[in-house]
This record gives structure tokens, sequence and C-alpha cells, in this order.
């Protein structure tokens, strides 16, 4: 007669084998207090930077911030050019000839008085600015952003009869030394004038608006 082999065979429950052997509870238990430290770890691990990021960087914090500038020393018809929200912003020094010019070509600017709210309230004027002296305007095209050329000398030969303005090389926008954008070209706005007050006769704040505390 054949032996029958009584040793204990595994049965299948679902997709598991379900073994008929002892289970050992303590090291259950060790190896699931285990994993749970590990898990615990890199989800830290991976939080922290997270977390890290809803605060922004100093540099991030300083990129926003009001630019402070000193214009003692910009010499009349001179443009500099500084940095705001990287932006760059143009401080311009008018003479009083550019100023004189500026009502006689109304008839060719697209928004000759400034309707856009292109500037704060306090800046819509013929010279779109707080000291007529000084023109302050970002220095981008409001047709696709490109920086405009400024030519103080020779923008006759864009405009019959217009000695100084800002040129845009990208597609030929033309604006006036009060940023206003010309008849005839494909910018559609006037250039933005950014918030800003003067701290005291040579100084000018970029980033915050007249009259703020």
């Amino acid at each position: 007669m054949k032996k029958i082999d009584k040793t204990k065979i595994p049965t299948l429950s679902g997709d598991k084998w379900m073994s008929n052997a002892p289970v050992d509870t303590g090291r259950r238990r060790f190896l699931t207090a285990a994993t749970a430290v590990v898990g615990g770890a890199g989800a830290a691990a991976v939080a922290v930077p997270f977390i890290k990021s809803w605060n922004p960087s100093a540099k991030a914090k300083a990129a926003g911030a009001p630019v402070e500038v000193n214009i003692s020393k910009v010499e009349p018809g001179q443009l500099i050019r500084v940095e705001w929200r990287g932006k760059p912003v143009w401080v311009v020094r008018r003479t009083q000839e550019i100023l004189d010019g500026l009502p006689a070509i109304d008839a060719q600017l697209r928004d000759p008085d400034s309707v856009e709210p292109q500037q704060p309230a306090y800046a819509q004027n013929p010279g779109r600015s707080i000291k007529a002296e000084y023109f302050i305007a970002v220095g981008l095209c409001t047709h696709l952003g490109c920086s405009p050329t400024y030519l103080p000398d020779t923008f006759g030969e864009q405009v019959e009869g217009v000695a100084s303005g800002f040129f845009c090389p990208c597609h030929g926008s033309k604006f006036d030394m009060a940023g206003r954008v010309f008849q005839g070209v494909p910018a559609p706005l006037n250039l933005v004038i950014p918030p800003h007050q003067y701290l005291d006769d040579s100084t000018v704040l970029i980033g915050v608006d007249k009259g703020a505390a």
C-alpha cells in the first residue's frame, strides 16, 4: 500500500499563499515599526524643501523691492537705466527745448492725453511725470516687450521734424520724449510709467506711489 505524505500543504486564499506555520507576531511588529520610521523620515525629507518653497527667498523679495536712484549727476538729455522687478526703467533728464516741443506733435500720437491707464493718476499730464524735467518709464515696448533705443539726436530719421525720441528696432514702434506712442506703428499703447516718488531733490524712489507711506 502506498504511504500518504502527511506534510502540511500551503493553501491558496485569494492571490496569496497562506501558510499553516505559526506567525511570529513579535517579528511582525518590529518590521511594521521599522517601515513606519523609514517612511516617516522620507516624508519629512520631502516636506522640508517643499515647505521652504512657500517662503520667498531674500533675492526674490529684493527683486520686487522699491529702488532708490540718485539723479544728481544726470546731465540734460542723458538717460540712465536701473532695474526694478526684473524690468529696465529709464530716467531721462529732459531739456526745456524737449519739453517745449511735446505739445507740437500731439496730432501725430495715438493717445496724446494719456487716456489709457498706462501711468499713475499723478503722471497723467503732458509730460507724464511728477517733475517735468525728469521722465521715468519702464523701458519695454508695449507691442511685444522689446526694449526701444533712445535716440537723443537722430530721431528725426524716424519721425520728420522730431529731434528726440525712442525707436523700437524689433518692429518699428516709435515713442516721443514722454513715452507716448506715434500713430501707424504696431505698439498699441504708451510706455508704462511706474509708481514713483521723490525723496528729495536728488533721489527718486521707484516702486512706491507718490504720497504713499
